[in-house]
């Protein structure tokens, strides 16, 4: 199972919101609707095309335009092709054709100014997709009552719906009509639908197939009482993925949790390299899962950086650390604790890979920020000092270095005790570099 190509698909947005015939009632959820469905199919993290690839037909009334536009699209689909149609379904002639209402369409005599069914199909049929969907939010009679988009016709199963290897939902069955119930700001099937894509299916897989969405709208709008949808398939066009299940990640981000902290830990063991690899892996499906800016993800792609540093590329770590600080900046601000912290790892990877004085550069204007948002004497901010003093000493000022070092080692005596291992460090360090050639160690 996968998501379509994003570049190799085209989708189709046809609705109807207004009608010339005052025998067709306006749908104003008709608009609504297909403008949230563009939002959420064309949403640059988790849609399924871009914006460019994404035609809609709001309250076109022109049948050519229609026409002409629907198969420009469904000519350049390669991989999926998707048309939804949202309006009044109208029936008519001796076969009872189905018809689906545009803007200057008739109740009584369809044929001539609405979009014929079978000519969709025809469009679809020709188009080279390797998957085609078809969803139909209308009814099938050829009258409306009331809230409903159209009225009953005959029982049974929809005839002619059948388009060989594509998958047809609609909103209801022949015999039931399709609601825009007053209080929903979207139609009763379309609504439901955009709040599966948007919410997902809590218990369900990773990707939602056409087939998830199916099952689930059937339940839901059984138990409402509501019109039943009705599907068609053929070929494997059922197992296609539409979407990423959005309530997936309930219950994979506490598992994400534990594999970072595990890599985490194991890199504290000195096993930099397996940690590393870990960490890349898991950054790989958080991304996927939980998105690229949530914020397990930037934790995630912080550890992964760092452990590359440890393993031995300090050069590839900061170039990670960059682009994740200009991330954190934005989405989080620069007083969060985590772009303090990045920022930190990219001051220890850029002086490990021999670039002292813009690590000591990067290290001052950081203590700076440290001492004013958690003080002078929080741990974090003594190691950002014990840090400067390392990337100093190396640099060759070693007074200042000298004179940072003290100041740690008084603090940590005053608060943490003369015998606490990060001051018996400080004292050691400060000890090594009044010896000629002397330098502070690294404190990763």
């Amino acid at each position: 199972m996968r998501l379509p190509d994003r570049r190799r698909s085209r989708i189709v947005l046809i609705g109807a919101s207004r009608y010339s015939d005052p025998a067709l009632p306006g749908l104003p959820a008709v608009a609504r609707t297909v403008t949230d469905l563009r939002d959420l199919l064309t949403d640059p993290e988790r849609g399924l095309v871009p914006d460019s690839n994404c035609t809609v037909l709001l309250d076109e009334g022109d049948l050519r335009t229609v026409g002409d536009r629907l198969r420009s699209a469904v000519a350049g689909a390669e991989d999926l092709l998707l048309v939804f149609y949202a309006g009044h379904g109208l029936v008519a002639g001796r076969r009872h054709s189905l018809y689906l209402a545009l803007p200057d369409s008739r109740w009584a005599a369809p044929e001539f100014n609405s979009l014929e069914y079978d000519k969709l199909r025809d469009a679809v049929l020709d188009s080279p997709a390797a998957a085609k969907v078809v969803v139909l939010d209308c009814c099938f009679s050829g009258r409306a009552v009331g809230d409903s988009l159209a009225g009953s016709g005959e029982a049974g199963r929809i005839e002619g719906l059948e388009v060989a290897g594509t998958y047809v939902l609609t909103s209801a069955q022949r015999d039931q009509v399709a609601l825009a119930l007053p209080d929903e700001e979207h139609t009763a099937f379309s609504g439901r639908l955009i709040r599966l894509l948007r919410e997902g299916i809590p218990g369900g897989p990773e990707l939602l197939t056409v087939d998830d969405l199916y099952r689930r709208l059937r339940a839901v709008m059984s138990a409402e009482g509501l019109p039943t949808p009705l599907n068609r398939s053929a070929g494997t066009a059922h197992t296609l993925a539409l979407g990423v299940n959005r309530a997936f990640a309930a219950t994979a981000g506490p598992e994400l949790r534990g594999r970072h902290a595990r890599a985490v830990a194991q890199g504290k063991t000195g096993d930099w390299a397996g940690a590393a690899g870990q960490l890349r892996r898991t950054v790989e499906e958080q991304t996927r899962i939980l998105g690229a800016e949530h914020p397990d993800t930037l934790r995630g792609r912080q550890s992964h950086a760092h452990s590359l540093g440890g393993a031995g590329s300090p050069a590839e770590a900061a170039e990670l650390l960059r682009g994740l600080l200009t991330d954190q900046l934005r989405l989080l601000g620069p007083d969060h604790e985590d772009t303090l912290r990045t920022r930190q790892f990219l001051a220890v990877n850029l002086g490990e890979a021999g670039h002292r004085e813009e690590a000591a550069d990067l290290l001052r204007a950081l203590l700076a920020d440290r001492g004013r948002v958690l003080g002078p004497d929080h741990p974090h901010t003594l190691r950002t000092r014990h840090l400067l003093a390392r990337n100093l000493s190396l640099s060759g000022a070693r007074e200042e270095a000298r004179a940072l070092l003290r100041e740690v080692v008084s603090v940590r005596e005053r608060v943490l005790g003369a015998d606490h291992p990060h001051t018996r460090r400080a004292r050691t360090d400060l000890a090594e570099l009044a010896e000629v050639g002397g330098g502070v160690r690294e404190v990763r």
